[in-house]
C-alpha cells in the first residue's frame, strides 16, 4: 500500500513541477466545463452521506443482510477516505485554484503542520473517498460486474469534476490512486467475510434441514 501512496507523491511531482498542472487548468476554464462539473462537486459530497442510508433503509425493508454489508463496506471505504485525505491535507497545505486565470499559483504548498487546514490541499477529499466507494462497490459485485463499472464510472465523475473546478488535475489523480487503494483493501475484506457468512448460514440450514428431517421420522414412528 506505501508503493501506490509513492506513485501518488511522484505523479504529483512529475505534474506540478513542469507546469502540467497549470496548463490544465487554463485549458478548461470555459463556461462548459464548469457546467458539467459543479454537480460532481455536490453529488460527491453528499452520495457518502446518503449511500449508507439507503442501504440500511432497504436492508431494513428487504430483510437481506447484504444490503447491510455494503453498508458498513460503504461506510469503513468514506471514513478511511476521509481520514487519510485529511491527514495528508494536514502537512501539504496546498492552494486551492481560483475560477480565475490569474497568476500561476498551482506550485504552492504550504507544507508543515495546519497551515492549510484539512478541507483545502492535496489530494482530493472528494476524489479518494469517491474512488474509495467505487472501488469497494466494484470488487463486492464480481457477478454484477456492470453495477460495479457504474460505480467506478461515479467515481471519475466527481473526480474530474472537481480537478476543473475546486482542485489541480494532480489532486484529481492522488486522490484516485489513494482512493483506489482503500477500495480495493475494504472491497475485498468485506466481500471474503460475506462469503464465509453466506457458506456459514448455509451449513446451518442445512443442518436445520437434517435435524428437522429425524424429527419428522421420530414423530412418525
Amino acid at each position: 500500500m506505501a508503493l501506490w501512496h509513492m506513485a501518488a507523491i511522484l505523479l504529483t511531482a512529475v505534474l506540478v513541477v513542469p507546469g502540467l498542472d497549470w496548463q490544465y487548468f487554463a485549458a478548461t476554464r470555459g463556461a462548459e466545463f464548469r457546467q458539467l462539473a459543479w454537480p460532481a462537486v455536490r453529488i460527491g459530497s453528499r452520495l457518502p452521506v446518503l449511500l449508507p442510508v439507503l442501504l440500511l433503509v432497504l436492508g431494513y425493508v428487504s430483510r437481506k443482510v447484504k444490503f447491510y454489508w455494503f453498508a458498513g463496506a460503504v461506510v469503513q471505504a468514506v471514513i478511511l477516505g476521509s481520514f487519510i485525505s485529511s491527514a495528508y491535507k494536514a502537512f501539504t497545505g496546498r492552494v486551492h485554484p481560483l475560477h480565475e486565470l490569474g497568476a500561476d499559483i498551482s506550485h504552492n504548498f504550504r507544507f508543515g503542520f495546519w497551515r492549510g487546514g484539512v478541507f483545502w490541499g492535496w489530494p482530493s477529499s472528494h476524489t479518494t473517498i469517491a474512488f474509495a466507494m467505487g472501488v469497494t462497490i466494484f470488487m463486492m459485485l464480481p457477478k454484477q460486474r456492470w453495477a460495479g463499472v457504474l460505480a467506478v464510472i461515479y467515481s471519475l465523475y466527481v473526480g474530474l469534476g472537481v480537478s476543473v473546478t475546486i482542485h489541480w488535475l494532480s489532486d484529481f489523480v492522488a486522490g484516485a490512486i489513494i482512493g483506489s487503494v482503500i477500495g480495493v483493501v475494504v472491497g475485498r475484506a468485506f466481500y471474503r467475510r460475506g462469503i464465509e457468512q453466506e457458506q456459514t448460514e448455509g451449513t446451518e440450514k442445512v443442518a436445520d434441514g437434517i435435524e428437522q428431517q429425524k424429527e419428522t421420522k421420530g414423530t412418525k414412528e
